[in-house]
């Protein structure tokens, strides 16, 4: 198996491979569709996992599909045998969201690739490793149904409804079917045989669940075009059985990175992050969007703190004020953001590339395509994790004609333990 995913944000990609590679099977992360000169992207004599990490999670529809069908087809060329579609395991709320255009592109793309139709989508946001479940089509988060959640009031995907079948139907014109957990449990050939056109959703609430569920994909797969999708649950199980079938190899350690520097940044207003935030003990510093608008002096004082400390290898923290309710009624969701991310992306700049810091924990999804983007990364080595679907990556960071390995762990908001901003650095690379 040479697993081809398209992730929609940059620490999704990062749950999915850390999970894949930690299962057994050899895992990348390329931000944005990779060039000529990224390839080969999987093993010419086994298995492996490439995942292409776009920033799409909440961008206009058009541009996300646009994206997502370029990063298919680079897949697809460069070899993978089943496309996988990784979104976020808290779904998206909106019904003018991309998860299901994207799963329609997808499904387009694995019909041209096999030079017939019929293609179809089946997968499931549950991955009870980060206490995802799926059941009767309602998802859970920590066992509360989503819409009971923190997650309700998510500032860009308010989760006002816990029914997946209810939030994908308005976003596709395709059918949107539904296996419930009664039928998973009876096995891989109950769940293939009730996969029919469009779209399918399957309960899981363990494990054990998501291997029948994956074993259903790829006998969907041995008759028809097929993409899998979900949070990294499903892609996980897929991995176990491509590592059960003995033609993976054992991921590669990552290099060894002298500690020079340690900086945490952290746009994420998810309870988990205002958790991890809490049990700091660190010196830290707050950004609020509405000294960043009225003042073009904030990043520079944040800058000139970060110079003057005299110890580095003691990790520092910037993170996001916690009233984003209040800046985003002043200034706008979008503008609010915006300022954030450019203020997090040119301190991860400077810190790397004028201090010489050598390892980044950042928070949040849009957070870390900013500060990577920046950086100028276009590939992750993963490693070991820090907490489940949080794993450390090496990179190589580029500005004008200077480049420097660095550490870096890319934290989805919604991930890790109120400990991981201190406890994270013990399995650093």
């Amino acid at each position: 198996m040479r697993l081809g995913a398209v992730a929609d944000d940059v620490t999704g990609a990062c749950d999915l491979a850390g999970r894949v590679a930690e299962a057994g099977l050899p895992a990348s992360v390329l931000l944005g569709t990779p060039a000529a000169d990224d390839l080969p992207l999987f093993p010419s004599d086994g298995s492996g996992c490439a995942v292409v990490a776009l920033k799409v999670r909440t961008a206009p529809v058009d541009a996300a599909v646009a994206a997502s069908t370029e990063a298919a087809r680079s897949l697809l060329s460069a070899g993978a045998t089943l496309l996988y579609q990784k979104y976020c395991s808290t779904f998206d709320s909106t019904p003018t969201g991309n998860i299901g255009p994207i799963a329609d592109a997808l499904a387009t793309e694995a019909a041209n690739a096999a030079g017939r139709g019929g293609a179809v989508t089946i997968g499931t946001p549950a991955t009870p490793g980060a206490r995802r479940t799926q059941y009767q089509g309602v998802l859970f988060a920590d066992g509360i149904p989503l819409a009971e959640s923190p997650m309700r009031d998510h500032p860009l995907t308010p989760m006002r409804d816990s029914n997946v079948v209810r939030l994908l139907t308005p976003q596709t014109t395709a059918p949107v079917g539904l296996v419930r957990w009664e039928d998973v449990r009876r096995g891989a050939a109950t769940i293939a045989a009730q996969v029919a056109d469009g779209h399918t959703l399957v309960d899981a609430l363990t494990e054990d669940d998501l291997d029948l569920v994956a074993d259903a994909i790829l006998r969907v797969a041995g008759e028809r075009p097929v993409v899998a999708g979900g949070g990294a649950g499903v892609g996980t199980a897929l991995a176990r059985i491509a590592v059960g079938s003995a033609t993976a190899h054992a991921a590669a350690a990552l290099p060894r990175v002298p500690v020079t520097g340690r900086l945490i940044l952290a746009g994420s207003a998810s309870a988990a992050t205002r958790r991890q935030i809490a049990a700091f003990g660190g010196e830290r510093h707050v950004l609020d969007p509405r000294d960043l608008d009225r003042d073009p002096r904030a990043v520079l004082r944040l800058r000139d703190a970060l110079a003057a400390r005299d110890d580095r290898l003691a990790p520092v923290l910037i993170h996001a004020s916690p009233d984003v309710a209040t800046a985003q009624r002043e200034l706008g969701a979008e503008r609010a953001a915006a300022l954030l991310e450019s203020a997090l992306s040119e301190l991860a700049a400077f810190a790397v590339h004028e201090l010489g810091f050598s390892h980044l924990l950042v928070a949040g999804g849009e957070t870390s395509g900013a500060v990577t983007t920046r950086l100028g990364i276009t590939r992750l080595q993963i490693g070991t994790q820090a907490a489940p679907g949080v794993p450390w990556a090496v990179a190589t960071s580029v500005a004008a004609d200077e480049r420097r390995t660095i550490a870096v762990l890319l934290k989805s908001g919604n991930f890790g333990a109120a400990g991981l901003f201190t406890d994270a650095w013990e399995v650093a690379p």
